[in-house]
This record gives structure tokens, C-alpha cells and sequence, in this order.
């Protein structure tokens, strides 16, 4: 990892930005080394949502470095909720009032590591007062840390990012996912993949929103979108692509905001048509 963007929020001499880098690169590097060696697998709320040791493990340390420096602050992790759009939502609602928030992916991808696909990721971001100031995400098997301060820009290995230049969808690389909710997320995501693809230059599924978020924050998708996700897997990303000079807010237009869970980024350009071709197809899952 290169010599990421000096940190400037800090609370007690401690940099939160700091934390945040040293947290994701120790969990991104633990994860990689038990890449084909996890001994549990375990189904969550579906068949599709799946959770390993290396989940609960990676989520562990991460926990255990933030309060080693800021133990007062609040946690919101993946692993720390029970499954479903409802728990998620409302373990949101019983913290987003704290001071300081931290939201963690421990690994954004979990299908991915089991199956050795190396597209997977560490996601951490922290919210004051509900408002996302720092986000990270690291791509361990790349070795990409893009790290966000808000009003800071993004960078990764030093170098700050933009987002793409594509003014028209049929000249954009798009993504999404394929939800674990297969009764109503996936459907309404499905309705959107007949819609957009036929319009944009290619869609890629590739199964870790945290890193398809940093990709649009870095110019190499114009945009993504996905039905039915959760805090954790939106919060680092949001800030990203926003600090890239993107646009985050839900598949309807509104605002992003912790609560959304349909989330539609882009560079911003592209924005208006993505949504009003999902719109069109009843593809926003609102």
C-alpha cells in the first residue's frame, strides 16, 4: 500500500483516518491468508448469504482495534446482527443516534472468498452524528486501500481519483448484485438488469458492493446499482464515490442516507438516465 492521504479527523491526538487504514490492511491481509482455508460455513438468512469463522474472526479484530483506540465509540458490524432486512435495520435505528459510528463489513463478498474468487473486500466507515466522515475500503487480494476523508478527496496508493467521464449509459460500464433475498430484492434487481443492459455499454455482477462503489469512485465503472442492501455494505463506499465527485443517493433519487438499503451510484452523469431506466422497468424495490 502506498502512502495513502494525510489524515486530518482526530479525536485526542488519535487519527481516525489512521485507524481506519491500519484496521482494514491487518483484516484484509488476515483474510487473504485463510483464502481456501476456512473450516465452517455456515447459511444466514438464505442459501445465498453466507457466513464463515473468518467473518466472525475478521469482524473480532476489527472491533478490538477500534476500541483498543477509541473505546467509547459505537459499532455497527455485519456479524454482529441477526440476519435479514429487518434486524439490519433495526440495529441501525438503535445506534444511529451515537456520536461516533462505526459500520463494518468484515468481509463485503463472503460468497466470493468461499469460492476463492478473488473479488472481495474490507469495508469500515465511520459516522459522526449519522453523517459518514471517513470510509475505507480494502481490496486485499489487489492490495488497493481507497480511502475517503469527507471534503478530503479519495485516494488509493497516493493517487487521488475521479470518477468517469461517460455522459450517456450506452457508453457506460455499469454494475450491480444478485441480492441474497431472493423473494423480493432479487426480482426487483433482475427487472433492472433486463432494463439497463440492453441500454448500457455492458453490466458486471461481480459480488462485492463496498468494492463496485470504490470502482465507480475510481473511474472504472460509471455506475452501480442494488436492491436490498445494508449499511455496512453502502457506508464506505457512499463516501467514496461522493468524494470522487459522484453521486450516492437511493434507486428514487433521494438522498443517501445510513437507512438507505436500494442504492443507486454513478458519476454523477449518467445519474438521471440509470435512474429513470430503473424507474421505468419497477426496478427501484421502493
Amino acid at each position: 500500500m502506498g502512502n495513502e492521504q494525510k489524515p486530518t479527523f482526530t479525536v485526542g491526538g488519535k487519527s481516525f483516518t489512521a485507524v481506519a487504514i491500519n484496521t482494514a490492511a491487518k483484516a484484509g491481509e488476515w483474510i487473504k491468508l485463510k483464502l481456501g482455508a476456512h473450516a465452517s460455513l455456515k447459511l444466514k438468512s438464505t442459501p445465498h448469504d453466507l457466513v464463515t469463522e473468518v467473518d466472525k474472526g475478521s469482524e473480532t479484530m476489527i472491533r478490538n482495534l477500534i476500541k483498543t483506540h477509541f473505546p467509547h465509540h459505537a459499532i455497527l458490524g455485519e456479524e454482529g446482527v441477526a440476519p435479514g432486512a429487518d434486524a439490519s435495520a433495526q440495529a441501525l435505528r438503535e445506534l444511529q443516534d451515537e456520536e461516533y459510528l462505526w459500520i463494518v463489513d468484515p468481509i463485503d463478498g463472503t460468497t466470493n472468498f468461499v469460492h476463492g474468487f478473488p473479488f472481495f473486500s474490507v469495508s469500515i466507515a465511520l459516522a459522526h452524528r449519522g453523517e459518514v466522515i471517513v470510509g475505507v475500503v480494502y481490496d486485499p487480494n489487489r492490495d488497493e486501500l481507497f480511502v475517503a476523508e469527507k471534503g478530503k478527496g479519495v485516494y488509493v496508493k497516493g493517487k487521488r481519483l475521479n470518477v468517469s467521464a461517460e455522459t450517456k449509459l450506452s457508453d457506460a460500464l455499469v454494475a450491480t448484485g444478485f441480492p441474497a433475498d431472493s423473494k423480493s430484492a432479487l426480482p426487483a434487481n433482475m427487472k433492472g438488469l433486463e432494463a439497463v443492459a440492453p441500454k448500457a455499454r455492458n453490466v458486471r455482477v461481480a459480488g462485492s458492493a463496498a468494492l463496485h462503489m470504490a470502482y465507480v469512485a475510481a473511474g472504472r465503472l460509471s455506475g452501480f446499482w442494488e436492491i436490498g442492501l445494508n449499511s455496512w455494505d453502502i457506508a464506505a463506499g457512499a463516501l467514496l464515490v461522493q468524494e470522487a465527485g459522484g453521486q450516492v443517493t437511493d434507486t428514487a433519487g433521494q438522498p443517501y442516507t445510513l437507512a438507505v438499503r436500494h442504492v443507486l451510484a454513478t458519476n454523477g452523469a449518467i445519474h438521471e438516465e440509470l435512474r429513470q431506466t430503473l424507474a421505468q422497468a419497477r426496478a427501484t424495490g421502493l
